[in-house]
């Protein structure tokens, strides 16, 4: 790509993905800057500016091509092939992730579950099985594996970080409650996913709404009741 992307950009790359994937599974064959504005909610001079950091793709008067778009947009993310992915931590969260298989869809692949819980060690989920932490060095050596989901409590994070690290792990996707930007080297992609502060946002903007919800409450029954009357 040769320049910066801005994170802003990186982050609505997925959404545009999901949302072409969407038109597509419909028959959807182009679509307008404008139409998929709409749909997103994103201005129309955006997703062309957004669009036009990697060579645009939409011809004028035409609008883009659907399927076309999405798979350039798979490039870019680096869905146009296969990537490998191992879960350390197999407690409920790391089984769930383990269990999705929309990941397939996306050319995520799990391929490795790791935990040090002896009583689940040689489970099976989807017919993966749970591995001995011990081995996993030895399954990195032997495997063609870049990424890494962490699911450990905070306090073992950071020394598996620096294990998968060791060993060959390239990215990690960390649900751990710690930050691991920090204390990887600067070649290792880390996305961390703090799912509190998802919730917390959520909470954020409910107590938003209901705020808002009670000033228009407050702003009505203030009124003469006959003005009042025809706002019902």
């Amino acid at each position: 790509m040769g320049k910066n992307i801005s994170k802003a950009v990186v982050k609505r790359l997925p959404r545009y993905y999901r949302y072409l994937g969407v038109l597509e599974e419909a028959g959807v064959e182009r679509i307008s800057s404008g139409e998929l504005s709409r749909q997103m909610q994103v201005t129309a001079s955006q997703i062309r500016q957004d669009l036009n950091n990697f060579g645009g793709f939409g011809q004028q008067g035409y609008g883009y091509n659907v399927r076309y778009l999405r798979d350039e947009i798979a490039k870019i993310l680096g869905l146009d092939h296969t990537n490998n992915m191992i879960v350390v931590g197999a407690g409920h969260l790391g089984q769930a992730l383990a269990n999705y298989t929309k990941f397939e869809r996306n050319s995520f692949h799990v391929v490795g579950i790791f935990d040090v819980n002896k009583d689940i060690i040689g489970q099976k989920i989807r017919n993966i099985e749970i591995m001995s932490i011990d081995v996993l060095p030895e399954f990195l050596h032997t495997h063609d594996v870049e990424i890494a989901a962490l699911t450990l409590p905070k306090e073992n994070a950071r020394e598996m970080a620096e294990v998968l690290v060791k060993n060959g792990i390239h990215a990690i996707w960390n649900f751990a409650h710690t930050d691991l930007n920090l204390i990887v080297p600067e070649d290792v992609a880390v996305q961390n996913v703090h799912l509190s502060e998802s919730l917390m946002r959520l909470s954020y903007n409910l107590k938003s709404l209901r705020e808002k919800n009670m000033q228009t409450s407050s702003d009505v029954s203030s009124m003469p009741s006959e003005i009042a009357e025809g706002q019902e």
